[in-house]
């Protein structure tokens, strides 16, 4: 066995609980429910050494990150609130807005990207008419969706 894999894909249920602990500290952290790597150790029932040890090598993998992504291309009237209304809506369909990224205003127009994930329960279309129709919205359009 010469060479080996550097990333493993592999089914918790195989794995020691230390590992899934290490995790479960690990988002403690960073929800700020913990303020140490010391109180985040205590808190998932692990020792600080443990964690210390595996902490930059065990990350959880989120499969809902690879499906269900739309990325948004949009042209909106630079004047406030046009945004936060998009935002709105897309919250309104349940859509987990991953990244925004405003462009500065030019002529009186911002480009605008969104990345979200959206379960499609309701359909890309009714989101994409739903975004169109609010007021300050030029052009949207979905331009790729996993």
């Amino acid at each position: 066995m010469g060479e080996h894999a550097k990333y493993l894909l592999v089914d918790t249920k195989v794995l020691p609980d230390v590992f899934l602990r290490v995790v479960q500290a690990k988002r403690l952290l960073a929800q700020g429910k913990a303020d140490s790597l010391s109180q985040a150790a205590k808190m998932a029932g692990i020792s600080r050494s443990a964690l210390y040890k595996y902490k930059d090598f065990v990350h959880n993998y989120d499969e809902s990150l690879r499906e269900n992504i739309l990325n948004i291309s949009a042209t909106l009237e630079d004047r406030p609130g046009v945004l936060s209304a998009v935002l709105g809506e897309l919250s309104r369909f349940h859509a987990n807005v991953l990244t925004v990224n405003q462009n500065i205003p030019f002529d009186g127009v911002a480009p605008v990207s969104l990345s979200v994930r959206y379960d499609r329960g309701d359909g890309e279309d009714a989101l994409l008419e739903a975004l169109q129709a609010l007021s300050g919205v030029v052009d949207v359009k979905i331009v790729t969706s996993r």
